[in-house]
């Protein structure tokens, strides 16, 4: 197994990104092949690419999440969620519980993935809480609310 990360490791160093993927500069490949057969560096390209595309799709799904957080926590206010009712909804409840139980499952997934802190996920468990109240979604138990269970919004 150390071998393989070896290789990865030289390759990562080395390989330069074009339109097809992951690529080696001829004396580079070179080099490589004197060590390694021609399976193992393509192996090992294949796998650097994995390694730095799932980075990429960590920072992209981290900063959507974030963001549809902080959008989907604006409806956890009680005016804000009876707003679109009594304004003509542009989404309807039914597919904002939709996006914020995928939401809510990417944050689980990125908990494990993110490097900085968290979004502030109040207003969205608050929302996830009045979506559970009309059995739509069920609410995340997070930390935070079982320290804290009221929510300064909830008379509203």
């Amino acid at each position: 197994m150390g071998r393989i990360v070896d290789l990865c490791g030289e390759i990562a160093a080395v390989a330069e990104e074009g339109p097809e993927g992951l690529f080696l500069a001829p004396e580079d490949l070179a080099r490589l092949r004197s060590d390694w057969s021609e399976e193992d560096i393509e192996d090992g390209l294949s796998l650097v690419h994995e390694s730095l595309v799932q980075g990429e799709l960590v920072d992209a799904a981290d900063s959507l999440s974030a963001r549809l957080v902080d959008l989907l926590g604006q409806l956890g206010k009680a005016s804000a969620f009876r707003s679109p009712e009594e304004e003509g909804p542009r989404l309807s409840v039914d597919v904002v519980g939709q996006i914020v139980r995928r939401v809510a499952r990417l944050e689980e997934i990125l908990e494990v993935f993110r490097e900085g802190s968290p979004p502030d996920r109040r207003g969205f468990d608050d929302l996830q809480r009045r979506l559970a109240d009309l059995g739509i979604a069920e609410p995340m138990e997070t930390e935070t609310e079982s320290e804290d269970n009221e929510s300064p919004d909830d008379g509203e």
